[in-house]
């Protein structure tokens, strides 16, 4: 064999050394495990629109389910009574990653691992207990979180106020599952604008409790509802929203997914923005990086989108200047 032959045979060798080592390695898994969207709903074809971004950006990583990642999914159903449980059938699958939501969930799931990484989407992490420092969250858990605080909560409410100058009775509607920390939150920013929040909550989020307590409400006279973060309300979010334009109930929501099935008036997070750092947080735990020294991402982006064909539905009429302000509206 020829020098230059026998060179350019050794040079293609090593050139497909890293195809055949990354052919021989082991897939990533990952576990998504969720308060309350159905497991087969976890997916980027049929899950709400923060779900499916997140599985598109892993994706354009090159986290690729079916060739380079395996996704195992997880449901509670809405029952906190199953965290524990369901923690703990999580953690002994030994994922490489665990994806996960909702403070009580994943406390449950600091409480069965302190080794496994958790990348979450929460309310507020430090006043949920989960980490003590934004910027460099220590232990395994990092996120993004979809909560303001009080200044969001506040801002629902003064956008059901302009939008019924006359509101003064409010109904938060809470599912088994609830952040306790925005409840309150939205009782004191209820205090400062002089509306009255009562509670309204779901053990168990299903059509016959939905149906029971959308009559109930409305047999009150309630000027509106607001509904709550959890994730037991957003896999329900096309029945919630028929449900409130049947019994013609103003309602404000917390995610663009219930406007876009026909509900009012949602004040969200970018969840789009907020799936893209989820999903560059695994990335970079599956590539070596400690979840501890990730930061912990707030969000910086909020978006009010307006359906006024359902406005019109129920017959309210939008101010102008409210509709003027809106990001987004469905005519």
């Amino acid at each position: 064999m020829k020098r230059r032959e026998f060179i350019g045979l050794a040079v293609g060798a090593v050139a497909a050394w890293p195809q055949a080592l990354r052919a021989q390695q082991k897939p990533h898994r990952i576990a998504f495990a969720h308060s309350g969207i159905p497991a087969d709903h976890l997916t980027e074809k049929a899950g709400p629109f923060w779900v499916r971004r997140f599985f598109e950006t892993l994706r354009g990583l090159g986290d690729v389910e079916g060739s380079n990642l395996v996704v195992e999914r997880f449901s509670a159903e809405g029952r906190s009574e199953r965290f524990a449980a369901l923690a703990a059938e999580v953690v002994s699958r030994n994922p490489d990653v665990i994806v996960s939501n909702l403070n009580d969930l994943v406390k449950a799931f600091m409480t069965a691992t302190t080794k496994i990484p958790i990348v979450v989407i929460t309310g507020d992490p430090i006043a949920g207990g989960l980490v003590t420092n934004l910027a460099r969250p220590g232990g395994n858990v990092t996120g993004v979180s979809i909560n303001a605080g009080i200044e969001i909560e506040a801002k629902r409410l003064q956008i059901l106020k302009e939008a019924i100058p006359s509101v003064a009775r409010v109904v938060h509607l809470l599912s088994g599952v609830w952040d306790t920390n925005g409840a309150r939150d939205l009782d004191e920013a209820g205090r400062r604008l002089g509306i009255s929040v009562t509670r309204n909550l779901l053990a168990v989020v299903d059509d016959a409790q939905l149906q029971r307590a959308f009559a109930d409400m409305a047999q009150q006279k309630l000027d509106a509802v607001v509904v709550d973060e959890g994730g037991s309300f957003l896999a329900q979010r096309a029945a919630i929203a028929d449900l409130a334009e049947k019994y013609r109930l103003p309602v404000i929501y917390p995610y663009r997914d219930y406007v876009e099935q026909g509900g009012l008036i949602a004040l969200a997070p970018d969840l789009g923005e907020l799936a893209e750092r989820m999903a560059s947080d695994v990335h970079q735990i599956l590539n070596g990086t400690k979840p501890g020294d990730i930061p912990f991402y707030q969000p910086s982006k909020f978006q009010m989108i307006i359906n006024l064909k359902t406005a019109k539905a129920i017959g309210l009429e939008i101010p102008a200047t409210l509709v003027a302000r809106a990001d987004e509206v469905i005519e």
